[in-house]
């Protein structure tokens, strides 16, 4: 009886359970926070040394682990270079100590004796720090001319490195992690027409100015000629009920793509959508309000992540004090709802309403082919007359 039941439970379990070496894993060319999974190979040694010619645009995109090293080997970098310099002038001024000095030897570089206090007056120099122990004299001109150099790159190198770091800080990406869309996109009924919805909301209450939302499905076609194009791109067009351009996007929105003859979504339907080979990526264009700068979000879908025959559960909803509450615990949810199985069979049975409609009304009309007024008065007339007589 025991045997019985671990082998009956043991065979549900591996109906539900599906394994490993069997789950479809489906590679993405945009991952759903917006990065383009795609890397370049046999890439020629010339277009490796244009990134060096936009030396700017390599600072402001590698990653914060290497600025924090380039600011640190700058720094301390350019401090030891000069203290070398500053060595060998004390060095060959006979300052250190050690050196055999002569009765009324001039030093050129007070309180420098050694590599040490010569990187120690490196440092004080060039960050304007100035203890006072260490200074120059005046009686040599190339520690004059060499102080000027040092404090010019200085200044530099303080410049570049606040510039790329606050580049970074203040990237326009780092706005569009404030925006996100709904994990998974619904196909229902809309306003009478099948369309695929997709919500996207601003967490912050600075808007997005002039805002531009559009689409693009990414397949693999086959053209006429055999000839095989991988990541084909076709337009999706995306609108809300208020259009598509110049967005209010103050409150999370709905966007919608109406399911027609012209949509690539069209031969869909519950049965095939899940053998597709497709990905719908969906872009967000805007200005921040706050900053100016132009940003864009984007994510993408693929067809697991679209729900067939279901809708969002509402999250707006207004407080008894006036304001309005979203609720973003069910940005993502979702409810079933009655959806026709089929681009085709909704087209089916509203062509045969409209024609069921249209047959009824001609019949009708030819029933009775005058209209009824209520305030006429018949009136029987016995006698005839005739009106011809005068």
């Amino acid at each position: 009886m025991v045997s019985l039941s671990s082998s009956r439970m043991f065979q549900l379990l591996r109906g539900h359970i599906q394994p490993a070496g069997h789950r479809s894993r489906r590679t993405r060319l945009v991952t759903k926070d917006g990065r383009c999974n795609i890397e370049f190979g046999n890439i020629e040694y010339s277009n490796h040394v244009a990134f060096l010619l936009d030396f700017w645009t390599t600072f402001v995109e590698i990653r914060w682990r290497f600025v924090l090293l380039l600011f640190v080997a700058a720094f301390t970098g350019s401090w030891f270079i000069f203290s070398l310099l500053w060595y060998w002038i004390a060095k060959s001024n006979g300052d250190l100590s050690g050196q055999n000095r002569t009765d009324g030897h001039v030093q050129c570089i007070d309180n420098v004796n050694g590599l040490t206090t010569a990187f120690l007056y490196s440092l004080e120099t060039q960050t304007t720090i100035g203890y006072g122990g260490r200074a120059l004299t005046g009686h040599c001109a190339g520690t004059v001319a060499l102080i000027i150099v040092q404090s010019l790159i200085g200044v530099f190198i303080n410049c570049f490195m606040c510039g790329v770091v606050l580049a970074k800080i203040s990237l326009p990406k780092k706005r569009a992690k404030t925006v996100t869309f709904s994990n998974t996109a619904v196909v229902c009924l809309k306003k009478g027409s099948l369309c695929l919805l997709i919500r996207v909301a601003n967490l912050r209450k600075t808007l997005l100015i002039g805002s531009q939302i559009y689409g693009k499905l990414l397949r693999t076609t086959t053209t006429s000629d055999g000839e095989t194009i991988i990541l084909d791109q076709v337009d999706i067009d995306f609108t809300v009920d208020a259009g598509k351009d110049n967005l209010f996007f103050v409150c999370p929105l709905t966007l919608y793509h109406v399911i027609n003859r012209s949509s690539p979504f069209y031969d869909l339907s519950v049965d095939t959508l899940p053998q597709q080979d497709f990905e719908l990526v969906v872009f967000l264009d805007g200005t921040a309000e706050s900053t100016s700068s132009f940003c864009q979000v984007r994510t993408s879908y693929i067809p697991q992540e679209i729900q067939w025959g279901y809708s969002f559960l509402p999250i707006i909803s207004r407080t008894k004090t006036g304001k309005y509450h979203v609720d973003f615990s069910n940005f993502s949810k979702s409810v079933r709802v009655t959806t026709p199985h089929c681009v085709h069979c909704f087209r089916t049975d509203t062509d045969q309403r409209n024609h069921n409609n249209h047959s009824r009304g001609n019949h009708n009309h030819q029933q009775k082919l005058g209209i009824d007024n209520p305030g006429f008065q018949v009136i029987d007339i016995h006698d005839s007359v005739d009106v011809t007589k005068m």
